[in-house]
């Protein structure tokens, strides 16, 4: 292939430049201080300490380690792919948190003609943040940054226009982010990968390998994203006892699911050792499949059966499922984004209508109308002010029933894999665009087509697999 096709020289600075113009402008128009932030608001009956930067903070930067660490390392773990695997989500992540500051303020904090800005704004940009990333997934090792800059340029709009769409007008309970962060990234990826298709790679790469080294390092995102993931399924919901019970079940979760993989791992091994790709990702399921019902009062038994079930459908999908997409579907999901999002999250949204249909008053009392906010009654109905007497502030729903929620709870699904399906589809023929630099089959899963190489970097690349297990991802 010709170099450069490839180069990064003109490509990379040229997109980078216009996308700083272009968010130098919007945000000089556009975004401002929130009052929490804004000195101007501040007088001698202000009380720092209830400035919403000290109940959102924490959250924040747990979510940020998530982004930055935990993705960062568990994208390291192809042997030839390490650098590009770390720094092209270190670039994407923090140009997708920018833009999305953007993009979702002006559907969720857009007032007067500004985007007022606080810290809640960034824990909902991280989150669109880690949707581009998912996504990045399914194509990791076979995309430019270029092309990955112009992904997460187009997804964030696809996803904040159906983030507002399912919430404002579908109106759901997905507190974990099942529906619209889980599903839509899983199958926007999948439409990406879709058609950015490669069938001289469906029998694998001579690169695409692993090492000891870069599964290690692997392990180690893993092991950050499983200590943090309680905080990014938890920063949005109600504070309180909602909060509290989506910290319980999102540990319980992941703790069921850890467990379970390792037993997996072992028994559907021929010679009974654990393979570490299973450490890597199935570990995680547990808190995909809590999420949509996490902060339910679903029990912790049925937290820990979510964990196991989860991890069970994803460690197949991963077995089974994966090598039939690429072979007969043309999806090559290099990470396996479909196991551990997709087959999760429809699980995830399977548990949280059961729980929507269960819900009562005798388990919840009056909060469930807190929690199941579109289930409290209309402005003036006479229920909603006897509910106020024992909630002072509820705010008046839409008074359906449980029925009609899971119905909606059913159209949100649906809704989310069409319109994530089709943006990644229409993004994926625009990353076609030969001026977007993408490598050629045979220069796939190589950090020496984008980096200056150390120089025992060329001696790892004259050994030769040890045995099967590290021949193949």
């Amino acid at each position: 292939m010709n170099p450069s096709s490839t180069s990064l020289r003109v490509r990379l600075p040229a997109l980078v430049l216009v996308l700083e113009v272009i968010l130098l402008v919007l945000y000089s128009f556009f975004v401002t201080y929130d009052d929490n932030a804004n000195a101007k608001m501040q007088n001698n009956m202000t009380l720092p300490m209830d400035n919403s930067l000290y109940r959102d903070y924490p959250y924040f930067a747990d979510v940020q380690v998530m982004i930055f660490v935990g993705f960062g390392c568990l994208l390291a773990f192809l042997r030839f792919y390490g650098f590009s695997g770390m720094v092209f989500n270190f670039l994407t992540a923090t140009f997708s948190i920018q833009w999305a500051i953007l993009v979702q303020g002006y559907f969720q904090f857009y007032q007067d003609g500004k985007i007022h800005l606080a810290v809640i704004n960034l824990i909902n940009a991280e989150f669109a943040c880690a949707v581009v990333l998912i996504s990045f997934g399914a194509v990791l090792g076979k995309t430019s940054p270029v092309q990955l800059l112009v992904m997460a340029f187009l997804e964030v709009p696809f996803f904040s226009v159906t983030e507002w769409a399912v919430l404002k007008y579908i109106r759901v309970n997905d507190a974990g982010g099942s529906i619209v962060i889980h599903l839509f990234a899983c199958y926007f990826g999948l439409g990406v990968t879709f058609v950015l298709y490669r069938p001289n790679l469906n029998n694998g790469h001579s690169k695409e390998l692993t090492s000891y080294h870069s599964d290690i390092l692997s392990v180690l995102g893993t092991l950050f994203l499983w200590v943090f993931w309680p905080s990014f399924n938890s920063s949005l919901t109600l504070k309180g006892d909602d909060q509290h019970r989506a910290v319980l079940h999102t540990f319980i979760g992941l703790s069921s699911s850890t467990m379970t993989a390792f037993a997996l791992s072992a028994v559907f091994n021929k010679k009974g050792k654990l393979t570490m790709a299973d450490i890597q990702n199935v570990t995680l399921a547990g808190g995909v499949t809590v999420g949509a019902s996490v902060d339910m009062m679903i029990s912790p038994a049925a937290a820990y059966a979510l964990g196991v079930l989860g991890c069970t459908a994803c460690f197949l999908g991963y077995r089974y499922l994966t090598p039939f997409l690429a072979q007969r579907l043309r999806i090559q999901d290099q990470c396996g984004i479909h196991n551990l999002h997709g087959l999760t999250g429809l699980i995830s949204c399977t548990a949280g209508i059961c729980a929507i249909l269960l819900a009562t008053e005798e388990t919840y009392g009056p909060s469930m109308y807190e929690i199941f906010a579109h289930r409290s009654p209309p402005e003036g109905d006479p229920k909603l002010l006897a509910l106020r007497q024992l909630i002072p502030g509820l705010k008046a729903g839409l008074g359906r029933s449980a029925e009609e929620q899971a119905l909606y709870q059913v159209a949100a699904i649906f809704s989310t894999i069409a319109a994530a399906t089709v943006g990644g589809v229409v993004t994926g023929f625009v990353l076609k665009l030969p001026c977007l630099a993408s490598p050629a089959d045979e220069d796939c899963f190589d950090d020496e087509l984008f980096f200056h190489m150390p120089t025992d970097f060329y001696s790892e690349v004259k050994k030769t697999p040890i045995n099967e297990h590290d021949s193949k991802v």
